[in-house]
C-alpha cells in the first residue's frame, strides 16, 4: 500500500503498536502534545518535546505505525501553518507524509498548498499518494490539480489516492484534454493504456475507445 490505513481512534492505534514500550512511549508522547496545543507558543517553539518525538516516532513505535503516529501528534498539538512548513522543510520523507496527512484537519483554505505542490514535483509515490488526499481535493487550484492527476498517472500512483476525483474530474474539459494527450502518446508509443488512465478519462465524461 502506499499510504497505511489511518486508525479511527487512539485505542486503535496504540493496539498497532508493537509492545509495552512502544505504548508508553505514545501515551507520553500524545500527553506532550496536549499540554503543547494549550500554550501556543510553546508548541510553536523548535525543540519542543512534542517535536521531537515527532522525529523520533519510528524508532520507538515502529515504521508500520510511524505515519499514524505522527499525523495524530501534529493533530493533538493542533500545529499551526507555520510549524506544519518548518517540520515539513526540514523533516524525513516519512515526516513529510505526516505533515500532508495532518493537512485536513488543521489547516483551512489554501495556506497549506506550497507543501502540496513541493511534495508533488517528487518521485517519491509515497509522498505523492499524501499529497493528494483531502486537502490537496479542496484547497489545490485546478492546474495544480490537474497535473496531480497526471503526476498519479506518470509514477504510478493508484488514481484511489485522488481524494474527490470524480467530483473534481466530472466535465473537466481541459483535464480531458491533458488526459487524451496522454493516452495518445502512450498509444504512439505502442503502450497501453492503463485501467486508471481509461477511468479518469471515463470521469470528465470524455468518450474513450475500447482497445
Amino acid at each position: 500500500m502506499l499510504t497505511p490505513p489511518r486508525p479511527r481512534t487512539r485505542a486503535d492505534l496504540a493496539a498497532r503498536l508493537p509492545d509495552d514500550h512502544a505504548r508508553a512511549w505514545f501515551t507520553e508522547a500524545l500527553a506532550d502534545a496536549a499540554r503543547a496545543a494549550s500554550a501556543p507558543e510553546g508548541g510553536a517553539v523548535p525543540g519542543a518535546a512534542w517535536q521531537l518525538r515527532f522525529v523520533t516516532a519510528g524508532r520507538h513505535c515502529g515504521q508500520d505505525a510511524a505515519d499514524a503516529v505522527r499525523t495524530l501528534l501534529l493533530i493533538e498539538a493542533r500545529a499551526g501553518t507555520e510549524t506544519l512548513t518548518r517540520l515539513y522543510r526540514e523533516g524525513s520523507a516519512a515526516e513529510r507524509r505526516a505533515v500532508l496527512l495532518a493537512l485536513p484537519s488543521l489547516v483551512d483554505g489554501p495556506r497549506a498548498t506550497p507543501l502540496v505542490d513541493d511534495a508533488l514535483r517528487t518521485h517519491d509515490t509515497r509522498l505523492i499518494a499524501a499529497a493528494v488526499g483531502p486537502y490537496a481535493a479542496a484547497h489545490l487550484a485546478p492546474h495544480a490539480w490537474r497535473h496531480a492527476v497526471l503526476k498519479c498517472l506518470f509514477t504510478g500512483v493508484p488514481l484511489t489516492a485522488v481524494a474527490d476525483l470524480a467530483r473534481r474530474a466530472a466535465g473537466d474539459g481541459e483535464l480531458a484534454r491533458m488526459l487524451a494527450a496522454h493516452a495518445a502518446e502512450r498509444t504512439a508509443a505502442g503502450r497501453e493504456l492503463s485501467r486508471d488512465l481509461r477511468h479518469a478519462l471515463s470521469l470528465t465524461g470524455a468518450p474513450t475507445e475500447e482497445p
